[in-house]
């Protein structure tokens, strides 16, 4: 195979910050005078922390350890060979730091080429081949097991995925072909397609099992002794694996346009990965694997020399790294102990944050509100959701008990937060009432504790400046729905200090939040970037472009929902709301809808009925619109709206609202659910040259989010 070592080597020099994965070759008597057995276990030699890889250095080692079975096959000295991880991870997949530095296409080429050549000698043994997936498999750790010919899965799996598409590749080492030739190209399109379009859902190890994708599932605590014995009956011929027949009629081509109608839901034609990923399942059809792998090389080549790509691995490093480790957060020995939370309020929002509160970090937690009926509405409501948990299975009857417990309901802020070393308020959203709220606050709280307000747009500073202490004032704005969404603004008032920011973002580590400091200005991050998006939206509405040709010229960014449905979802007195204070900061730029008032006005909910199922235009809201006669092409839409938003982001970095362009990426993709795909927004408007155009240069450098110079 030296061919395959000379491409590997080829490859590895191109990846020099490699974390290298061994793959060790030890022997083992099987029970039941099976014979003598191979066993690969893959490992990088570090903690289950930092997952093995594979990069070229590690498929170069893993094709030494086959060339040392494939002769010991040759030569009957086994009887089989099986391939396992290190504790608690099989393989995570392919080494992306590497992909990131690729600058050629016949490079790109060679990584597809590499892992099939590598992979597929595991099939083409004397013997039969076992994968035991033991821990997390993703990836490429989950298509080298589909190479083999038997798989077994620990019940104690806590993720397996195909996750290429969500980060704008394809399975491309053996996925596209094999599974849908395993499980039918339906369930195929479940695991490569959906799951991966569905925020990157991973799988269970009983689900792997259910779905065909492994033939036997055992225990996690002797997942691998029992994976031994299994092993044992199979090749004595004690057990036999039946699989179903594969339909490879209709069911096969519905699952394709199952796939496609899914990826446009989410996608919208914006992205390429799940349409090439689908034109490699409908291909493997007839099950030619030659053909197939050819299929993924050329697809994983085109892909990783595309900008998509680089986006979404952009976008992947935002989430795991920065996102973990926050630009300006201070030193997180100032974080003072919290051991007890108040929350002012006892509406939807602030009994969600009660919940949270008290299940990240697990102390008594009480609710205050003006009148006992809204108190105990708001504390029945976090109990209610404590059964839901337990009815589902997330928490134990003691843990319910306990979460209960320390949720709790007061009229008296004096008993219940003389206390306290946390109080966030969440009220109306109005500056006179939230200065009431602080004020009352500070007279009975320790004088350690934090003050933190859950406002979505307005001043810190101004909220802080009638008190005593105005340093231990800090933002703590948190997105809706709470348990869904991880993004947390952290927002530096003029006077904040540093142990009640470090307070503050040590308490969002805890809730296993994404924080993102930023500055005291008007709507923060999210919201003035939204407000921006959705004022210029409704702007070309108003003037008289119709409200469907104004939605759609936003659909090749391929954002989770149009901008009239997040609208709805946020609230059109939100909005309005927002889009008030804003024009109020920047009168100049940001526009307030008389449209908008107007539906307000009328106590609408949104511009749509959904009686149908789908969105249409509810006739009421249509007559209550007057609009202009400028009518505008989607493209005059699209090129309007990303110019206004470029300017923004622009003016945001200027003004330092944020440390740098990432971190306004950062709070889009957690805080408003904006695709990986995009990298948020900024590599999007610099390779469609918005920034160059509006700004007169790029947000980020070449390479950053893009093919390397």
């Amino acid at each position: 195979m030296t061919n395959t070592a000379e491409l590997l080597k080829g490859a590895a020099e191109l990846f020099p910050g490699e974390v290298v994965t061994q793959a060790h070759v030890r022997h083992l008597d099987l029970p039941q005078d099976a014979g003598r057995f191979a066993l690969i276990t893959l490992d990088n030699g570090l903690d289950h922390t930092k997952p093995t890889t594979f990069g070229p250095a590690s498929l170069a080692n893993l094709n030494t350890a086959i060339d040392q079975v494939e002769k010991e096959a040759a030569d009957g000295e086994i009887t089989g060979v099986g391939i396992t991880g290190k504790p608690f991870i099989f393989a995570v997949g392919a080494d992306l730091k590497g992909v990131e530095l690729l600058k050629r296409h016949e490079d790109a080429l060679a990584i597809g080429k590499g892992g099939h050549d590598v992979f597929k000698r595991l099939s083409a043994l004397a013997v039969p081949t076992f994968a035991y997936y033991n821990g997390a498999a993703m990836g490429g750790g989950v298509e080298v097991g589909l190479h083999c010919a038997y798989r077994t899965v620990s019940a104690a799996l806590p993720a397996f995925s195909l996750p290429e598409v969500f980060l704008g590749l394809v399975p491309g080492w053996g996925g596209c072909t094999l599974l849908p030739n395993l499980i039918g190209a339906d369930r195929a399109v479940s695991v490569i397609i959906e799951n991966s379009l569905n925020q990157n859902k991973q799988l269970k190890g009983e689900q792997v099992y259910e779905l065909g994708i492994a033939d036997a599932i055992f225990e996690g605590a002797d997942f691998l002794e029992q994976s031994l014995i299994w092993t044992a009956a199979v090749l004595k011929g004690e057990i036999e694996v039946v699989r179903p027949e594969i339909d490879r009629g209709d069911a096969w081509h519905e699952a394709v346009v199952r796939g496609r109608a899914i990826a446009d839901g989410k996608v919208h034609g914006a992205a390429p990965a799940a349409y090439r990923a689908l034109e490699i399942i409908d291909a493997a059809r007839n099950g030619d694997l030659a053909r197939g792998y050819e299929a993924e090389e050329k697809a994983l080549a085109d892909l990783i020399m595309g900008s998509e790509l680089r986006s979404g691995i952009y976008a992947f490093n935002l989430v795991q790294k920065r996102g973990k480790r926050p630009a300006g957060a201070p030193d997180k020995s100032l974080a003072r102990p919290v051991s007890k939370v108040g929350v002012v309020g006892a509406g939807l929002m602030a009994s969600q944050l009660a919940l949270l509160f008290a299940r990240r970090l697990e102390v008594p937690v009480v609710l205050t509100d003006i009148d006992q009926e809204r108190v105990d509405k708001g504390v029945g409501y976090v109990h209610g959701e404590i059964d839901k948990l337990l009815l589902k299975g997330r928490i134990n009857q003691d843990k319910a008990n306990r979460l209960k417990a320390a949720v709790t309901g007061s009229l008296d802020k004096a008993a219940a937060f003389s206390d306290a070393d946390f109080v966030i308020e969440a009220v109306f959203e109005e500056m006179g009432v939230k200065q009431k709220v602080f004020a009352e606050v500070e007279a009975v709280v320790p004088e350690h504790a934090i003050l933190a307000t859950n406002t979505s747009s307005l001043s810190v500073s101004e909220m802080a400046s009638q008190l005593k202490h105005p340093e231990r004032v800090v933002g703590f704005h948190f997105f809706n729905p709470v348990a869904i969404l991880p993004l947390l603004e952290i927002v530096r008032g003029a006077e904040t200090d540093d142990a009640s920011l470090a307070t503050a973002f040590g308490v969002a580590k805890k809730l296993k939040k994404t924080a993102v400091l930023v500055k005291d200005a008007p709507a923060f991050v999210v919201n003035r970037i939204l407000t921006r998006f959705m004022g210029e939206i409704q702007n070309v509405i108003d003037e008289g472009t119709p409200v469907d040709v104004a939605e759609r010229a936003i659909e090749p960014l391929g954002l989770p929902m149009s901008p009239l449905v997040l609208l709805e979802l946020v609230g059109p007195a939100i909005g309005l709301h927002v889009s008030e204070t804003l024009h109020g900061a920047f009168p100049d730029r940001f526009t307030v809808s008389e449209n908008l008032r107007r539906v307000v006005e009328a106590g609408k909910r949104g511009f749509y009925v959904h009686d149908s199922g789908e969105p249409k235009l509810d006739p009421e809201v249509a007559a209550l619109l007057q609009q202009g006669d400028t009518v505008l092409t989607e493209e005059q839409v699209r090129a309007r709206v990303l110019d206004a938003v470029a300017q923004e982001i622009g003016l945001m970095l200027e003004e330092g609202v944020v440390a740098e362009a990432q971190d306004i990426d950062l709070c889009l993709i957690t805080g408003a659910g904006w695709p990986f795909h995009l990298g948020g927004i900024t590599p999007y408007l610099d390779r469609e040259g918005v920034s160059e155009r509006v700004n007169g240069k790029t947000f980020l450098a070449q390479g950053v989010a893009s093919v390397p110079a």
